[in-house]
Parts: structure tokens; sequence; C-alpha cells
């Protein structure tokens, strides 16, 4: 049961490992032909959103929520990328019947 308990404290504290390592990974997402950019951690956070002013002259705003709805789609694809990057060149997590 010790050795149960143990595994999981070593699992816990590599996962932690991993989160803080993705935290200080960097990516941009695009969207609405390169005029929205998103900037995110590899934790998935969003830490930025830029808008080419040109946009704000779109007559329909539903272009303007596209467009930011596919640049934060495209971080996010891009950091979980990099997560499995990281996770993969620090040991992964070796989660019995996930691999």
């Amino acid at each position: 049961m010790f050795e149960k308990l143990k595994q999981f404290k070593d699992l816990r504290d590599k996962a932690k490992t991993i989160q803080s390592a993705l935290s200080t990974e960097k990516v941009e997402g695009v969207g609405a032909w390169n005029k929205i950019k998103v900037d995110m951690d590899g934790n998935q956070q969003v830490s930025a959103v830029t808008i080419d002013p040109s946009l704000l002259q779109v007559s329909e705003l539903s272009k303007l929520q596209d467009g930011i709805k596919d640049a934060v789609n495209d971080a996010t694809k891009k950091a979980q990328q990099k997560a499995m990057l990281k996770m993969k060149e620090m040991g992964g997590l070796n989660i019995p019947g996930m691999n």
C-alpha cells in the first residue's frame, strides 16, 4: 500500500514539474488573415490578444468574433503540441492504461 502511495506522490510531483516547465513555453495563434493574434503559454493560459486596427472597421461583428475564435483555437492546438513534446522530453507521466 505504501508503495502505491509513493508511486502516486512521484506521479503528482512529475506532473507539477511538467506543468511548471510548460508555463515557460509560448505559442502564438493567428486568425482573420493574421490580423488577430493570441499569445498563450504551454498551460493554455492566454496572455495577450492583439487585433489589427483595420478589423475594427469591420461592419460584421461575426467576422471579428470568428477571427478571435480561430486565433484561440490555433494557439490552443500549438500549446497542446508543445505540451506533448515537453512531456516526451521529460519522460512523460507513464500512467498505466494511458500509453
